[in-house]
């Protein structure tokens, strides 16, 4: 028999497909229970390919952050974060809607897709900030 497990668009097409749409979309194991992000073939926790595609509640607590100082002339300086998702994974990310150097370790924020130079990526603001266009 054959094995069907692996049939039709990858995890990073699916991601993609959800970011097109505006979507911020993560894995969930059938078998395990265990969410993930980035995009994997097979669970990390447990094996099993039993991976299904969810939309992540857009929580997140920075569990640490740096900013990135850019050349005057050249851009503006912005952060670059780590972020605690509330269904348990930790992703790199930015922080916006605020100074970079003003995002704390342990602010709750809220994930949108936004774009960079271009590209839509997940991007966070303070959970308590109001929404704006968020493109940077």
């Amino acid at each position: 028999m054959a094995d069907t497990r692996f049939q039709g668009p990858g995890p990073d097409a699916v991601f993609e497909a959800g970011m097109a749409e505006g979507e911020f979309r993560i894995q969930c194991c059938g078998s395990c229970g265990a969410h993930i992000h980035y995009p994997r073939a097979l669970c990390p926790e447990c094996g099993s390919a039993e991976l299904d595609s969810v939309r992540a509640s857009g929580e997140g607590t920075v569990h640490a952050t740096s900013v990135v100082r850019v050349r005057p002339g050249h851009g503006e300086d912005y952060n670059i974060a780590l972020v605690d998702l509330a269904e348990g994974p930790r992703m790199m990310t930015r922080v916006v809607d605020i100074e970079p150097g003003a995002v704390r370790i342990g602010d709750a924020v809220t994930a949108f897709v936004g774009e960079i130079e271009g590209n839509r990526v997940v991007l966070f603001r303070p959970a308590a900030a109001p929404a704006s266009g968020g493109d940077r």
